[in-house]
Parts: structure tokens; C-alpha cells; sequence
């Protein structure tokens, strides 16, 4: 496994074009999803206590609205002693429903927590998972700018899921209750047109369905590009994020080049990119205001001129009157979830497909056929390695491209404690063996038989310095409990790091401390630590300053327990080590 993360120069192929998924497989990976999360049991807990809330607080709810009739009638008959009594069983039934909410608040709350843990753990465990991030940002769209859909996404996706769908059941729970008081309300009511009588049975419930149908199909009309037009957005957004984050790590260069006027403009781009996707947004959420305002200020009159007819032919009291309008907004707000929420599931939608795109791709990398021949790696005899008609191209999408290499001796074998050099001709991207070696790129094709895995370090030529105090990045990735302090000093003395010593547990942030030759000795260090049985260097020692350069070459030749590679073209290790040469040649184009 590597010590250090390999570096980011590798010049990158041409990603095909990925399509997100369609919505039924991105719920089908969102359950896969659930099923494989660790809080799972808690999220079915919360919900089944949230789903016994909400029975009771719709039970109070029915109660209220059956308070209705008594109240408003004892109001139209100026019934004082029966007004007061009403007004007590309003406390008791409000103070009911207090609580209720009180309690399905907190519920919510915890049930937003859990999803987020879930998902936010799951999805990174996915990303960091046998090296299938390389790969992906590689080899997809999806591997680029990956922390929107990590972060932002994610935290959206799992808030959005909880509020929606604790407010759809609670929406249909409602419905289910108060269509069967407003369909007894309006059952015995008999229309009478030209002389004419007729009944239309629960003629209240059909004209709150009708209204409600209205009002959905109106918003699907208007609000049918919100789900892309967010999807969007949020790619946008991390392009921007990406280019400020990329300007804050590069601002001494940015600095010494006096590019500021040049990357400011590159950001104000971005900027104006999210900025006009933004305000095709705001135009078609102020298309959908018109429709969700418009029948929710209608929804104000339309149930009292729905009962009206009732009303004032003297079938219905005013009690009655206001009972069934109360019913009739019940009916309407359950069957008019949709359209309240169309912006929130335009969103929730874009949410899921960004982020169960990006779990699908990466799961995918796993089981992917391949389309054409690979680079094949594989576990070899013990204590050696071995490349069987191995050739290397640089291009993802056509690996009998130009510049793919092969190498020159036939199917060389390096035997365990050997000394290694690996250069080739001019235009030999060797950078791409040292990837093909760690089996983070397969364009190509050809075998490559590795010893075991846990004994084979890769060194790159410009690592990653994780965060943390200095003694956890000189054991990275292993625990720094298993190095005592003395050992710790020892290796930063011998890499010329002497005045690293006194800082063992201090947090700057390193790769900006550290220059260039400092951090490949503090890689170095690591090796001392460590002392693995196979190192694969990739040209590390280019760009040193020949202090550093004949330090470290003269740790590399008292390695006497490790089997040594180094794929590049120093002279220095070439004359202190004195290894055996492999050679990488350019095959030739097919025509």
C-alpha cells in the first residue's frame, strides 16, 4: 500500500461522457444504500416512533375539527355556558397536540441526524474503497470535483429525504382521515336546478380532489425543468468551489507570478456560471409562485363556496358550515402536498441523482467489464515480480494510441532484495508504470505478477501530507502508537530533518512548511520507519538539491532488507547504488 498518495501531474485522459441514472435506479441504489448502512436500525426506530406521533397528532386533528360544530354553533346561538365549555375542550385538545409537536420536532431532528450519518458514511467508505477514487477521476465525469456530491449533496439528500417523507405520510394519513368526515358532511346534500333534484355523494370530496388535481397539474406544467436546472446548479457550484480551493493552495505561485488579475477572472467566470444558472431558477420558481399562491389564496373562499349551496338552503348549520370547511382544507393540504412541495422534490430529485450517481460509479468500478485489453495485476510467486508482454497506453479511451511503451528485455523477473532502475527512451511517460505497478492504471494490456501487497511501499514524486501532528505523517497510513519517540527522532535525524524533532505533536499545515526536498525526506523517514521489503520509487530524487539528493541516495543504499525500484533517470542513484537496468521503449502506431 502507498505511504503517500501518488501525485497529480499525470496529464489526464479524455473522459467519456457518463449519463446519470434514470430515477428508478437511483432509488434502487439509495435502498442498497440503506440496507448497507450501520444506523439503519436506529433510522426504522425513529420512523416507526415518528409514524405513532403522527396517528395520534391526526386523531387530535379529527377531534379538533369535530370541535367545530359545537363551537361556531354555540357562538350562532350565544350559548354562553356551552361557548366556555368549548373552550375548555380547546385547551385539552391544543395543549394535546403541543406536546405532539413538541415531540415529532425532536423526532424529526434525530431522524435528519441519523440519514446524514448513514449516508455521509457510506458514501465516503464507497469513495475511499480500493482505490476506486484514482480510478474514477481517471476514467468519469463523476471523479471530477467529487466533494460537492460528498458533502453538500449528500447533507441535502438526507435532510430533504427525512422532511419529505415525513410530511408525505403525515399528508396521507390526513387524507385517509378526513375524506370520510367530509364525505359524511356532504352526503345528504340534494342540488336542485330548474326543478330539478340530484345528489352527488360526498360532492365535497370530489371538489377537493378537482382542486387539488388542478393545482398539481398546473405546477408539473410550470415547474418541470426545477429537478435539471438544480442538477445543474449544483455542478456549477462545485466548479466554482474547485477553482477557489485550487487558487488558496497555489498562492505563493499565483503571488510570484503576478497572476492575480488573470486567476480573478478565471473565478469571476465560474462565478457568472452559477450566477445564470441561478437565474433561470428564480425565473421558473417565480412561474411556480403564481400557481402555488394563486390556488392557496383561492383555497381561502372556495371550500365556504363549496358548502354554501348546503348552507343556505338550511341543510347545514353554521357550525356544520365551518366544520366542513375545516375538513375541506384538511383534504385539500393532503392532496396539495405535491404542489406545495414541488420546488423542495425538484431539488430532493436533483440531490439523489447527483449523489446515487456518484455511489452507482463507483461501486461499478469493481465489477466494470472491461472493453478492451488491460493491464492485468495480479499476485505473483513469493519474492519476486514479474512483467509478462506488458505495454502501457497513456489514453483511457484508445490504448493503441500514441505513446504507449512496452518494455524492452522479454518478460523480465526482479527477485527480492534486488536493486532496480527503470528509464527508456525520450516521450515514455513513465510515470504511468508506476501507476500500472500500483494498479491505478490499466490502459494497455499485458500481466503484472506483484509480490504480496502489504509488503510493497510506493514512493511518489510529490506525495500528499495529511492533516494531523507530525508523528502520524511520519508512521502514514499506520498507527504512530507502534513507534516510540526515540525511533520518531532517529528517522528525521538520519533524513537531515534534525530541527522536526521538538515538533512530533504540533498541526501546521505541513505542505506548506515543508519545502519540496524537506517532504521527500520526511517520505524517506517513513521508509526508515517502516522498513518494507519492497519500494517502488518514481523519480524521486529529480529536483533535489544535491545535499538532500546524496542523503537520501545513501539511505537507499544501506536498505540491505528491501528490494529497490526506481523508475527514472538519476545519475545519483544510478552511481551509489549500482542497479540493474530495465529499459522502456515506445512501441510502434498500428496504422
Amino acid at each position: 500500500m502507498p505511504i503517500f498518495a501518488p501525485d497529480e501531474t499525470t496529464p489526464p485522459p479524455i473522459l467519456p461522457p457518463t449519463a446519470e441514472l434514470p430515477l428508478a435506479q437511483q432509488l434502487k441504489v439509495a435502498a442498497q444504500s440503506f440496507r448497507e448502512s450501520a444506523v439503519r436500525y436506529k433510522v426504522m426506530a425513529v420512523a416507526t416512533a415518528l409514524l405513532a406521533i403522527i396517528l395520534m397528532t391526526v386523531y387530535a386533528q379529527v377531534l379538533l375539527n369535530q370541535w367545530n360544530a359545537p363551537f361556531y354553533n354555540a357562538i350562532e346561538q350565544r350559548n354562553l355556558t356551552e361557548f366556555l365549555a368549548q373552550l375548555k375542550n380547546f385547551g385539552v385538545i391544543a395543549g394535546f397536540l403541543l406536546v405532539l409537536n413538541v415531540i415529532q420536532t425532536w423526532l424529526n431532528q434525530m431522524a435528519a441526524l441519523y440519514m446524514r450519518e448513514g449516508l455521509s458514511r457510506d458514501i465516503v467508505d464507497q469513495w475511499l474503497k480500493g482505490r476506486r477514487a484514482y480510478r474514477l477521476s481517471v476514467s468519469s465525469p463523476f471523479g471530477v470535483n467529487p466533494d460537492q456530491r460528498l458533502h453538500e449533496d449528500a447533507r441535502k439528500l438526507s435532510e430533504m429525504t427525512t422532511t419529505l417523507s415525513i410530511g408525505l405520510v403525515q399528508s396521507t394519513i390526513l387524507l385517509v382521515s378526513f375524506i370520510g368526515v367530509l364525505w359524511q358532511l356532504s352526503s345528504d346534500f340534494v342540488f336542485e336546478i330548474g326543478g330539478r333534484s340530484f345528489a352527488i355523494p360526498g360532492y365535497m370530496v370530489w371538489g377537493a380532489i378537482l382542486y387539488a388535481g388542478a393545482a398539481s397539474i398546473s405546477s408539473n406544467l410550470v415547474g418541470s425543468r426545477l429537478a435539471s436546472l438544480n442538477a445543474e446548479r449544483y455542478s456549477r457550484e462545485a466548479d466554482l468551489r474547485s477553482s477557489l480551493m485550487r487558487a488558496n493552495e497555489h498562492l505563493e505561485a499565483i503571488a510570484l507570478a503576478r497572476s492575480e488579475e488573470t486567476e480573478r477572472h478565471r473565478i469571476h467566470g465560474k462565478i457568472d456560471n452559477v450566477l445564470g444558472i441561478i437565474r433561470h431558477l428564480a425565473i421558473s420558481l417565480t412561474n411556480l409562485t403564481w400557481i402555488s399562491a394563486g390556488f392557496g389564496w383561492l383555497a381561502t373562499i372556495v371550500p365556504i363556496l363549496i358548502a354554501a349551496p348546503a348552507y343556505f338552503t338550511g341543510t347545514m348549520t353554521f357550525g356544520g358550515l365551518m366544520m366542513a370547511a375545516a375538513a375541506f382544507n384538511q383534504v385539500y393540504s393532503a392532496l396539495r402536498w405535491y404542489v406545495d412541495n414541488f420546488g423542495v422534490i425538484a431539488d430532493w430529485r436533483a440531490a439523489l441523482m447527483r449523489v446515487m450517481s456518484l455511489r452507482a460509479a463507483l461501486t461499478d468500478q469493481d465489477s466494470a467489464e472491461p472493453t478492451g485489453p488491460q493491464v492485468t495485476v495480479m499476485p505473483g510467486a513469493f519474492g519476486e515480480l514479474k512483467l509478462i508482454d506488458l505495454v502501457i497506453s497513456p489514453d483511457v479511451a484508445d490504448p493503441a494510441a500514441k505513446g504507449r511503451f512496452g518494455i524492452e528485455e522479454a518478460q523480465p523477473v526482479i527477485r527480492f532484495g534486488e536493486r532496480i532502475m527503470i528509464n527508456g527512451d525520450q516521450g515514455v511517460n513513465r510515470k504511468l508504470l508506476f501507476h500500472a505497478l500500483a494498479g491505478l492504471w490499466r490502459s494497455g494490456s499485458g500481466t503484472i505478477l506483484m509480490p504480496e501487497e502489504d509488503q510493497v511501499l510506493f514512493v511518489p514524486q510529490s506525495g500528499y501530507l495529511p492533516e494531523g501532528p507530525l508523528r502520524e505523517l511520519l508512521s502514514y497510513p499506520l498507527d504512530p502508537a507502534g513507534y516510540g519517540d526515540a525511533a520518531l527522532t532517529d528517522a528525521l535525524t538520519r533524513v537531515g530533518l534534525e530541527r522536526l524533532t521538538g515538533m512530533l505533536d504540533e498541526t501546521p499545515r505541513w505542505d506548506r512548511l515543508l519545502d519540496k526536498d524537506e517532504q521527500m525526506a520526511l517520505a524517506f523517514a517513513n521508509i526508515l520507519l517502516r522498513q518494507p521489503r519492497w519500494i517502488i520509487f518514481n523519480d524521486v530524487l529529480e529536483g533535489l538539491e544535491s545535499d538532500t539528493s546524496t542523503i537520501l541516495t545513501d539511505i537507499l543504499a544501506g536498505l540491505s532488507g528491501s528490494t529497490l525500484i526506481y523508475i527514472g533517470r538519476s545519475s545519483v542513484y544510478l552511481d551509489a547504488v549500482k542497479p540493474r537496468l530495465l529499459h522502456l521503449r515506445l512501441e510502434p502506431v498500428e496504422a
